[in-house]
């Protein structure tokens, strides 16, 4: 019953989506509302992956300054994994308040600014612990620095100068060092001192007198803080039975029973600490064979009950292959699942245990990686640590993109053909990621347009029928073309003998045949007589 007990200062684990990690939240206030449901009013607290990238390369190099200021290094022993989990334990404290139902409220968690001085692996041996050191700001989306510092130092501590030796004087001035504040060997008496307050005091009320605006303007509040030093000055003066009499004279009267009234319904409303009962199971449960879901937390008593292998995938966090209950993770086509231990993981820390292959990369960085051509096609799972695999399913894990068609229209087809010399298709093709100057196209085809509206443009050839053709060509034979006749030579061979090819293969095996028979060259002859 202890642990479902919720008291006002306790950071809690908040559930608003079945499928989304807890929220981290402290209790600042428990009210009760007039429908008899309890809310609580609380600080919020967010993780790494609610702030934006940019804010989160500042907040590593935040990290890193601090690091390099201290002279020791945080993260030097650890392993990926380690530097993994770490980030899923820092928090960004937030001045923004929120009011919750109580109901939504699933566990306890301790959150703690950063300890320089600690080892961070007792942030990772410890469960459901947290720690923060920025602040952000979810209206402005900045981060700051939210850390009390020890004023010591050579900025607000003197300097101690080194020890003299016997017989050494100090040379320093001492009417430059320090001022004489008080003198214990002072030969003043007790009585010149009070004088010496009374004057101060009279001093400062003969000021506040000549003070013309506070005195016009706050009345009523020099008057009250008059009549509470004559209060304070008659107590002494007042025995203990008379000062028992009037409290008890005083809780008789109306205005003492209204007054506790109020101070009762008041905290009536508010709270202490509110109950809340072990929460259902999460609907991203996955049934198992029997239709029936296992306990959510794992109880004690519970079997490992088989899976319907149609379903069954290792886990997406640490590969098992058996657990008590399995959940549904990420979107629906991909069909991913984590066991009973990553979901719990994946739930309070907003992640899961293994780094994905894009933490992967970002901590040790490969050539292929930083190649532009292979990063731009990631696909977006990876980048968000979502699971990038083919899932054998018919729907695509990537939700295609909707088609479109870009229509043209006719003032857009006249502009290309009367500003040519100013648009230049060519060579903005050649540089398509230079912005052409669109108002100049614009004023020039103002321009022009009133000039050219009276004469319209020239209609493109359009290609006559072929009957057409072969007519005009019956009507109109082409004449024969002269064949030029070349005498025989003796110094030169016939052009028979320089054009025939010899053939000594065998073409009884089409693969043993070379390129002029697969060609028909081999009967190729020249047919020029003399």
């Amino acid at each position: 019953m202890a642990a479902n007990m919720y008291r006002v200062g306790d950071y809690v684990y908040f559930e608003n989506s079945s499928s989304n990690p807890y929220l981290i939240r402290r209790i600042e206030e428990l009210n009760k509302t007039a429908t008899g449901n309890v809310e609580a009013k609380v600080v919020c607290f967010y993780r790494r992956r609610d702030i934006s990238n940019t804010l989160i390369m500042l907040a590593d190099k935040h990290a890193k300054e601090i690091e390099e200021e201290s002279e020791t290094t945080i993260e030097a022993d650890l392993t990926d994994k380690q530097k993994h989990q770490l980030k899923h334990r820092e928090l960004f404290l937030s001045r923004q308040y929120e009011s919750l139902p109580a109901t939504h409220i699933r566990g306890k968690c301790s959150v703690a600014l950063l300890n320089e001085t600690e080892s961070v692996l007792s942030y990772l041996d410890k469960e459901d612990t947290f720690f923060y050191s920025l602040v952000y700001d979810p209206s402005v989306k900045t981060l700051l620095a939210d850390k009390g510092e020890i004023r010591v130092g050579p900025r607000y501590q003197a300097d101690i100068p080194e020890m003299l030796l016997e017989g050494e004087s100090d040379e320093r001035e001492q009417s430059k060092l320090e001022v004489k504040v008080w003198d214990p060997n002072s030969p003043l008496t007790d009585r010149q001192i009070d004088q010496f307050l009374v004057v101060a005091r009279a001093v400062g009320t003969f000021a506040r007198a000549l003070d013309c605006s506070s005195s016009v303007r706050q009345p009523s509040l020099h008057m009250s803080a008059a009549a509470a030093s004559r209060d304070i000055t008659l107590l002494p003066w007042k025995s203990l039975t008379s000062i028992i009499e009037y409290y008890y004279m005083w809780k008789t009267t109306d205005r003492y029973v209204q007054q506790k009234r109020l101070k009762a319904a008041e905290a009536e409303s508010k709270l202490k600490q509110v109950y809340i009962p072990t929460y259902k199971p999460n609907p991203n449960q996955i049934s198992t064979s029997n239709g029936k879901p296992g306990a959510v937390n794992g109880a004690v008593g519970t079997t490992f009950q088989p899976q319907n292998p149609l379903l069954g995938r290792a886990c997406e966090s640490c590969y098992a292959t058996q657990s008590h209950q399995w959940y549904s993770w990420g979107p629906p086509n991909m069909q991913c699942r984590l066991c009973a231990t990553c979901w719990l993981y994946w739930k309070k820390y907003g992640g899961l245990k293994m780094p994905t292959q894009s933490e992967e990369e970002k901590l040790s960085p490969s050539p292929a990686a930083e190649d532009p051509r292979v990063r731009s096609h990631m696909s977006r799972q990876a980048m968000q640590g979502m699971p990038v695999r083919n899932t054998g399913s018919p729907k695509s894990a990537v939700k295609t993109r909707q088609a479109f068609f870009l229509h043209t229209t006719y003032f857009t087809k006249f502009a290309r053909q009367v500003c040519k010399n100013t648009l230049r298709l060519r060579q903005a093709a050649r540089r398509p990621f230079v912005p052409i100057n669109y108002a100049a196209i614009r004023a020039e085809y103002a321009d022009r347009h009133a000039e050219l509206s009276g004469s319209p443009l020239k209609s493109k050839s359009t290609r006559k029928p072929l009957a057409c053709i072969i007519g005009y060509l019956e009507i109109h034979p082409s004449k024969k073309p002269n064949v030029i006749r070349s005498t025989p030579s003796l110094q030169t061979p016939t052009t028979k003998r320089m054009l025939t090819t010899p053939n000594h293969t065998s073409l009884s095996i089409l693969g043993k045949r070379n390129y002029s028979h697969h060609n028909g060259l081999d009967e190729l002859t020249c047919c020029v007589s003399d």
